[in-house]
């Protein structure tokens, strides 16, 4: 922040006038003049970054998921949590609270958690995917199963049919509402206040740390209303006991052969109490508050240590006591401070431009800064997430972009890659659901993580992430979930290649009701879907990404009970036919797409009202044009050429200048280096000489643009190229390219004849043999009617083809006849720009997107697949234990069966090239290959 100094010597003149002249007055003014006045951050640079941890002193929680299923034998060993509240309790005592089934899943000593899930491990190891499922480092000292830990009535275990020694599948849902719900957790200074509903009764809870004579204690503050019932807290499991006692206000559980161990509950504080301390099965630490406690506030003790200090735990817990703070009155400030920053405008050289707006990467907190999505104020001011689970509050965004103002809003959520603005309030969509931030006190800054929506089923598997989160206009809102693939550490059942079982919704639409406690599966099948809706039609869509089951980037135009082809995430027994997608985009343009947003308003020239799809891989953004025409729905995209510095996921438009904002941070294998970027896709007037319409008819194509177009080379037909194939979905991990008779290559159609319409801005390509198929790509060179060269290609999928009357298009003199001597599809024959070379070799490389996932130095970082310098005749090792020499024999068989032989630390994720390289193209790359290794 920058510091005005003329301002604070009239302030010290104004107070004090006789010091004008004086030695205190002067030695104010030499201090404030040596004060180093901190600059707007104008740059960012990964290279010199200095991150603080991941875990931040003075702030209570993180969320995590929790596997503490391998604690030790005295321990439960169903103990397993997607969504905790990793809590610091001070005193090096940590807790861990499972939100869906209100318990402690574990509470321990020592160290904190290592930061092993995606969002840490990546935290300042940009490009690091290797992620594990959290478990605790330290020394546990309590623990509950995977049950509910607060029950209404009657506790758990008092059911007959409860089994001890149960081993029941793993649901991953939260309680039903009407036995428990979280409400969310306060934020006072250091301390987390936990809120949630058992029955009737409303439960604040703070959890704490205390320590006597050395020994680390456990603390619940409960603050109890409305209670109607008996309710019975299970606070620690304990397995294979020797003895156990009921005393008054304390329970204990004696261990060992000595019975030299106790784990102990104690109520703490003097006189009566309503609540009551016990054991149950000589297994179950709980607590009881009877129902004629309605409204009641007391604190336990809950201690695990030697037998021989029983006698001070009781001492501690009869002469302490805690008061229970006013939650509702807010929390005071953890991040004081506003960073500015300083954007970078773009020169209007074409029609959309992107500007950038800094990130605040270096703030007082050494806090990364990967932010994920954005959403607007009606105000223009705008919430940010970051992968990191922070909420940022951004001012100042103009059209100059000289005075960015970031301030610190959240903290703790659990990977969000989601944020809305609705109504002025910010939701969040994380790994623990639907999260509505409240600023009590209206300091700047969240006191009260609501929790909106926990219904949606949630397992540990690292990548059933949320991955995407929309509002739409009945005020429901929809979400997307990643199928639980394999290439994450794993904790549920493989169920087909590529896929873990993870939760019932893995893979799923889901459509979330307006009060946030309902949910319905919209949509099923699918790998790992990104969402956009129409804010005014609320018409949904949503990408996947390639993958095993998914040929190739696909786009969806979402329907209630459509399935998408993923069969491990079908979640259905019905045998559902696959729904076509609008299009299909091939894996040299997308191999990794996500969100989309529509233009609305009309500020943004020629995109008004179009769809927009963006490409993490690539990066960038595509134009989706939509052919309405036809009995099918179908359509076709085209790239927006701009300065893309980091990948692109998500965008929205701000209000205030009708402009399209885009987020983006890297790390699951992108084209582009850059750690992550906030833009703003601008129209600046220029003319736009991209497609703006299509259709797929059965005598041709008719390809719109939005400027017009010289006569002469939009009339001659051998500017453009037609090609088309299909994919195929299986198991494996993409596709090759096939022809419509199921034989491996790409077919390529002759153009007999283009026309130009009246108003110069389509053309129609006569082309014979139009027929339904999964890709088809347009490669035109033309020129524009003010000179301006346009080269560019545009694929689309035909669903349908429909019968079109040229005329109706505006063209003239279209001769249909010429269709009558039509040629069929024929192989794309191989030119002179195709002869073998290493050079060769390096363009395929580069344009076929390998250079995404193989670095051609020895780069690993972000990489999917193994370097290639010095790669040829070096030995390969695989992941089934086998080995062999990198010669021409397993380059090319790499090339087009990649699944064969996987090179070991490293997924599977390549897809085939078979049909989409010729022999010509595979001998280049080998030479090119060779040539890096100096052979």
């Amino acid at each position: 922040m920058k510091h005005d100094h003329s301002k604070r010597f009239l302030t010290l003149f104004k107070k004090y006038p006789g010091l004008l002249f004086s030695s205190i007055f002067i030695t104010a003014c030499t201090f404030l003049m040596s004060y180093k006045s901190v600059p707007d951050v104008k740059s960012n640079s990964s290279d010199t970054l200095e991150l603080h941890p991941f875990v931040e002193a003075g702030f209570p929680f993180i969320s995590t998921a929790i596997d503490a299923r391998k604690l030790g034998a005295s321990f439960p060993d169903d103990n397993i949590a997607a969504r905790t509240l990793a809590l610091q309790l001070g005193n090096s005592a940590y807790a861990c609270f499972d939100t869906d089934l209100l318990r402690w899943s574990v509470g321990w000593t020592g160290k904190f958690l290592p930061m092993v899930s995606m969002a840490q491990i990546s935290y300042k190891d940009f490009f690091n995917k290797n992620n594990k499922v959290t478990t605790i480092s330290g020394i546990p000292k309590i623990a509950t199963g995977s049950y509910a830990g607060w029950y209404a009535n009657k506790p758990v275990f008092e059911d007959a049919e409860y089994d001890l020694n149960r081993t029941k599948e793993i649901t991953w849902a939260a309680l039903p509402a009407e036995k428990g719900r979280w409400n969310g957790v306060y934020v006072l200074g250091n301390k987390a206040v936990l809120s949630y509903s058992v029955g009737t009764a409303q439960v604040l809870e703070i959890p704490g740390s205390s320590v006597f004579e050395g020994q680390p204690v456990f603390t619940r503050t409960f603050q109890i209303e409305n209670a109607s019932a008996d309710l019975f807290l299970i606070a620690a499991e304990v397995r294979g006991a020797i003895t156990s006692e009921e005393k008054g206000r304390f329970a204990y559980i004696k261990q060992g052969a000595g019975k030299d161990s106790v784990t102990a509950i104690g109520i703490v504080g003097k006189g009566n109490f309503k609540a009551k301390s016990g054991v149950a099965k000589n297994r179950f630490l709980t607590l009881q508050n009877p129902a004629n406690a309605k409204s009641n506030e007391f604190t336990i003790a809950i201690w695990k240590g030697p037998s021989n200090k029983i006698a001070a735990f009781e001492k501690y817990c009869r002469k302490n006591s805690v008061t229970f703070p006013d939650v509702k009155k807010g929390g005071p400030l953890h991040w004081k401070e506003t960073v500015l920053t300083k954007g970078k405008l773009s020169p209007d050289t074409a029609a959309y431009v992107t500007d950038i707006l800094t990130l605040p990467l270096h703030n007082p907190w050494k806090r990364n800064v990967r932010i994920a999505d954005i959403a607007f104020f009606k105000d223009g001011r705008a919430a940010a997430v970051t992968f990191e689970g922070d909420v940022w509050m951004v001012d100042g965004i103009d059209g100059k972009l000289e005075n960015i103002k970031w301030k610190r809003f959240a903290s703790g959520l659990h990977e969000p890659m989601s944020l809305d603005v609705v109504n002025d309030t910010v939701y969040v969509f994380g790994r623990e659901g639907i999260v509505r931030l409240h600023d009590l006190n209206n300091d700047g800054e969240a006191d009260f993580y609501e929790n909106f929506s926990n219904v949606m089923l949630q397992s540990s598997e690292s990548r059933e992430w949320a991955a995407d989160m929309v509002y739409a206009p009945d005020k429901s809102f929809y979400i997307a979930k990643g199928g639980a693939q394999s290439n994450g550490p794993g904790v549920t059942p493989q169920v087909a290649k590529g896929f873990r079982a993870g939760s019932k919704q893995n893979g799923t639409i889901l459509k979330i009701s307006p009060d946030g406690r309902q949910c319905e599966v919209i949509a099923t099948g699918l790998r790992g879907p990104y969402l956009g809706i129409h804010p005014e039609t609320g018409a949904l869509t949503a990408s996947d990404q390639q993958g095993n089951f998914v040929p190739s980037t696909p786009i969806y135009l979402i329907k209630k009970g459509d399935y998408y082809g993923v069969s491990p995430t079908v979640h259905r027994d019905d045998n559902p036919e696959i729904a076509p997608p609008l299009t299909w985009i091939p894996h040299s343009e997308d191999r990794s797409s996500i969100s989309q947003a529509w233009i609305t308003g009309n500020k943004m020239g020629p995109l008004n009202g179009n769809l927009i799809h963006f490409s993490f891989a690539h990066p960038g953004l595509f134009r989706v044009l939509i052919d309405s025409t036809a009995d099918i729905i179908q359509g076709g995209v085209s790239f927006i050429a701009a300065n893309y510095p980091a990948p692109t996921s998500k965008g929205t438009i701000n209000p205030s200048d009708g402009q399209l904002y885009i987020t983006g941070f890297n790390l699951w294998g992108s084209s582009s280096t850059g750690i992550s970027a906030l833009l703003r896709l601008r129209y600046t007037g220029q003319p736009s000489y991209m497609p703006s319409h299509f259709n797929a008819a059965k005598d041709g194509i008719v390809l719109g643009f939005d400027a017009e177009l010289d006569n002469i080379t939009a009339t001659d037909p051998a500017n453009f190229t037609v090609k088309r194939w299909n994919y195929e979905r299986t198991e494996a991990y993409g596709s090759g390219h096939f022809k419509l008779d199921g034989t491996k290559g790409e077919e390529t159609l002759p153009v007999l004849a283009s026309y130009l319409s009246g108003d110069r801005k389509k053309i129609f390509l006569l082309v014979p043999d139009m027929k339904e198929v999964m890709q088809m790509e347009v490669s035109y060179d033309l020129v524009a009617k003010d000179g301006h060269k346009i080269k560019d290609r545009f694929w689309f999928t035909i669903n349908k083809t429909a019968n079109l009357k040229p005329e109706d298009y505006g063209f003239k003199n279209v001769d249909l006849l010429l269709l009558a001597n039509r040629k069929e599809a024929v192989p794309e024959a191989p030119d002179a720009s195709h002869a073998v070379s290493a050079e060769r070799g390096k363009s395929l490389f580069q344009n076929m997107a390998c250079a995404g996932c193989h670095s051609e130095g020895l780069k690993t970082d972000g990489m999917y697949g193994p370097p290639f310098q010095n790669l040829f005749k070096a030995e390969r090792h695989f992941e089934d234990g086998s080995k062999a020499i990198a010669d021409e024999k397993y380059i090319r068989e790499s090339i087009l069966s990649p699944s064969v032989k996987v090179v070991k630390g490293y997924s599977p994720e390549m897809p085939s090239f078979e049909g989409i390289l010729t022999d010509p193209d595979i001998e280049s790359i080998i030479l090119y290959v060779k040539s890096l290794s100096g052979k």
